[in-house]
């Protein structure tokens, strides 16, 4: 357990010659950020421009140079929390002296800023063509563990290199994989599911500053209509029809089938779709003391306000001035939804279980699933205790979603009846 009293920070700049220097002494509004729909962290200082026996800062610190941020609590833990490539370059000189302004962005920055067009044949996996766009663009990379789905045609114009990677991500979710986050540590890229890191923070009354939470119904989609290829007369079969929350009024959308898309992979898709809009948006703000080492993509446990669960963090802003952070949370729960179709489509089965979404369970261990379809990739998972978080998916075969809640099981994904009790 850390000791959030005794945290501390610096902060080492790397000059243009490979030389370092701690300039903790000399900085004042030192912060970090992971923002929601950016993939690169954002740092920024100000900083006396000193005269040092090496020349006034300014000279030091220049547009380029690496600058990293560091944390630790006094005992075991001492790491790098943030690093990034002076961007922005600001000295001001005012009557009561001279101050140097910068902003830096990590690795990731380059595919923020960058451009492309790209075009992935129909069966092109998703590691292959992440690993291709940072091959290309000379970004480190640690081992990939995130989704291998096999993608439909796609065919990108101008589009940003982050846009792309997200948009490949999102895409491989529909297809019944994980959620995978992109971000980069000590200078290399990583790749990997959502609520991976292995010491989740619990957030209580007594260690958190606020809680802000407000709920909408505004973006809702209540039911999701499958519909296939149009015929020679232009006409469309109904293929699908997946209800979420229809007590709040039918709020359709509608998914069309494409020509090289099996009808799984669009009831998987149009599930996600109700995973993603098929909930009351609930915002969740945590302010709380800082703990440097959380960041975006995270899980953490909230027991303060009116929530209580496991969240995951979409947004993080790290404030080392007043030893403060603000985090936006998800939800890792979603409400079960139900499916009815055709002759073409599946309907979910009903679990003779009497177990509920938001129960702890003895996962027996044996295979997690990738989505709850019949013909869905499974891997072996330990047993432990794990949480169910979705239960009845649309494909019905491995009818219930657990989530490790310890570090004796790994299972994180779908399973079938009579695995747990």
């Amino acid at each position: 357990m850390i000791d959030l009293s005794k945290i501390t920070y610096r902060v080492v700049v790397m000059d243009e010659t490979g030389r370092q220097y701690n300039i903790k002494n000399y900085i004042e509004n030192l912060g970090w950020e992971e923002n929601e729909n950016e993939i690169s962290v954002r740092s920024s200082f100000t900083a006396r421009n000193d005269e040092t026996s090496k020349g006034y800062l300014s000279s030091i610190i220049k547009p380029g140079c690496l600058v990293g941020i560091f944390a630790t609590d006094g005992g075991s833990m001492d790491q790098e929390v943030a690093r990034g490539y002076v961007e922005d370059w600001n000295p001001v000189q005012q009557s009561g002296g001279t101050t140097l302004k910068c902003t830096n962005y990590d690795e990731l920055y380059k595919l923020q800023k960058s451009q492309e067009n790209l075009y992935f044949p129909s069966g092109t996996g998703t590691q292959a063509a992440i690993m291709g766009i940072l091959d290309d663009h000379e970004i480190p990379q640690d081992d990939y563990q995130g989704p291998n789905a096999a993608h439909g045609k796609q065919k990108f114009n101008n589009s940003f290199l982050s846009d792309i990677i997200l948009e490949l991500l999102d895409d491989a979710v529909k297809k019944g994989e994980e959620r995978c986050i992109i971000r980069a540590a000590e200078g290399r890229t990583a790749i990997l599911p959502k609520g991976s890191n292995k010491t989740v923070y619990v957030f209580k009354t007594d260690n958190t500053k606020s809680v802000s939470e407000s709920m909408t119904t505004a973006n809702l989609v209540t039911r999701v209509k499958v519909i296939g290829q149009a015929d020679d007369d232009g006409k469309s079969s109904v293929e699908a029809v997946l209800n979420g929350l229809t007590n709040y009024g039918i709020r359709q959308r509608i998914y069309t089938r494409g020509a090289d898309e099996s009808l799984n992979d669009a009831m998987s898709a149009s599930q996600e779709i109700l995973n993603e809009k098929g909930n009351i948006d609930r915002q969740i703000s945590v302010q709380s003391p800082d703990v440097p080492f959380i960041r975006k993509g995270d899980l953490v446990y909230l027991m303060a306000g009116t929530s209580e669960g496991y969240f995951f963090v979409k947004g993080i802003q790290h404030d080392a001035d007043t030893y403060s952070m603000t985090m936006n949370l998800e939800i890792t729960e979603q409400e079960s939804v139900t499916s009815s179709g055709n002759s073409n489509g599946s309907t979910g089965e009903t679990s003779r279980n009497s177990h509920e979404v938001g129960d702890i369970v003895n996962f027996h261990g044996g295979t997690h699933y990738v989505s709850s379809y019949p013909d869905a990739k499974g891997y072996g998972a330990r047993a432990g205790k794990a949480k169910i978080t979705k239960k009845n998916g649309a494909g019905g075969a491995h009818p219930w979603h657990l989530i490790h809640v310890d570090s004796g099981s790994n299972v994180y994904g779908w399973v079938d009846n009579g695995t747990f009790d």
